[in-house]
């Protein structure tokens, strides 16, 4: 099936929604998954900071991807019913956070996201900051829901 951006989408073990472009979770070690509300943001933004220093990702890179999760996370509280799944894994010499809904899905007008909304806009900057912030977003969304992939690689081994 597509979704409105021409992604495929897939189902992924357990009949979750899943994006071809992130790999099947059984494949690879996960460091965090859990569901979330409102009450949750700071707890896993701590977290996310607290669990990527083990896999190496520090410095920049880290508040960068740490910004970045917390941007989807909030924007799953604030427009997608309040609660959600977060699955942060490695894959390989990646790290992948992704954050799905049950919501209505994300906006025709809002799917742009590699393009820096009006000053004049309240909002609206969550998906591009992540687009400047990760190595790779992918996002599918739907009337049932939407799930959005953040990768970052990790640094070289030494």
């Amino acid at each position: 099936m597509e979704d409105r951006i021409g992604q495929t989408v897939r189902s992924a073990p357990g009949g979750e929604p899943g994006i071809d472009a992130v790999p099947s979770r059984a494949a690879v070690p996960v460091l965090l998954d859990r569901t979330f509300g409102d009450a949750d943001i700071t707890v896993l933004r701590h977290e996310v900071t607290r669990l990527l220093p083990t896999v190496g990702v520090s410095g920049e890179r880290l508040a960068g991807y740490v910004l970045a999760v917390n941007e989807v996370i909030t924007n799953v509280v604030l427009h997608a019913g309040g609660h959600g799944r977060i699955v942060l894994r490695v894959e390989g010499r990646s790290v992948w956070c992704v954050v799905t809904d049950s919501g209505p899905g994300i906006p025709d007008g809002c799917l742009d996201s590699h393009l820096l909304p009006g000053t004049e806009e309240i909002g609206g900057r969550g998906l591009w900051l992540a687009h400047q912030l990760c190595d790779e977003v992918t996002t599918a969304t739907g009337p049932i829901g939407t799930s959005i992939g953040l990768r970052m690689d990790l640094p070289p081994l030494s």
